[in-house]
């Protein structure tokens, strides 16, 4: 198993659009049995999936002994699962910090490894006692950045934040990208090497659609993007595997 969180210190970034996408690409392209973990208490993740009409229990989980197999639900996708988000997650930070269990989401994550090949967490923003659970229990952490010197800030306070422990573990992505504008175009353009999704209206219709872009739109340039980005992580992930 392996796991990949999309995380960044910034709102409103494509981070939640990212992590339904490469799920969805995962379970269907990949074949892999993929779970989405939605630990944002906006719960958008969730939302777009099909979830969010249980009761609020997400924090359970952290806070009891509370099997996470338990709040694992079915998607209409094959091979993808989810445990979804809910309002109770708004103390989580709290109750990391109260716990005082570094590796808390890292065993339950272990909990699950032989159940799924890759889980996909969809991180809250900010830096926080969740984000740092989840850099100790992410084998990558993809990180949306607009092209915009904000979020290419955002991204550098992350590499500071993790040191060393960044090394091979990152993976900006420049997400909402618009070509057309010269900002945009000119900061693509000093990060070669980094995948690029586009922003496209077929990209916002997944909230009328409630589905990943590959369910409904899978011809487009915003479905290529997803694709092409999601064989990129796998390729990293496999060249990690070998290194260990």
């Amino acid at each position: 198993m392996a796991t990949v969180a999309v995380y960044s210190l910034k709102g409103g970034v494509g981070k939640t659009t990212l992590a339904v996408n490469l799920a969805w690409c995962s379970a269907t392209l990949s074949a892999r049995r993929t779970l989405l973990w939605d630990l944002d208490p906006q719960a958008a993740a969730t939302f777009l999936l099909g979830g969010g009409t249980g009761k609020a229990q997400a924090q359970s989980v952290f806070s009891k002994d509370v099997e996470p197999a338990k709040l694992v639900h079915a998607s209409a996708t094959a091979r993808l699962d989810l445990i979804g988000a809910d309002a109770s997650l708004r103390g989580l930070d709290l109750l990391f910090h109260e716990l005082d269990k570094k590796k808390r989401l890292a065993k339950l994550l272990g909990q699950l490894d032989k159940a799924y090949d890759r889980m996909v967490l969809d991180c809250p923003p900010g830096l926080t006692e969740t984000s740092e659970q989840v850099m100790r229990a992410a084998d990558l952490i993809v990180v949306p950045v607009i092209p915009s010197p904000l979020s290419e800030r955002a991204l550098a306070e992350i590499e500071a934040h993790l040191g060393n422990k960044a090394t091979g573990r990152l993976m900006p992505v420049h997400s909402m990208a618009d070509r057309r504008r010269k900002l945009h175009a000119e900061t693509i353009a000093r990060n070669p090497g980094w995948p690029v999704i586009p922003m496209a209206s077929v990209v916002e219709t997944m909230a009328a659609r409630r589905a990943p872009v590959g369910a409904f739109a899978g011809r487009t340039a915003g479905a290529r993007a997803f694709a092409e980005l999601w064989q990129a992580i796998e390729r990293r992930l496999a060249k990690a595997k070998r290194k260990a």
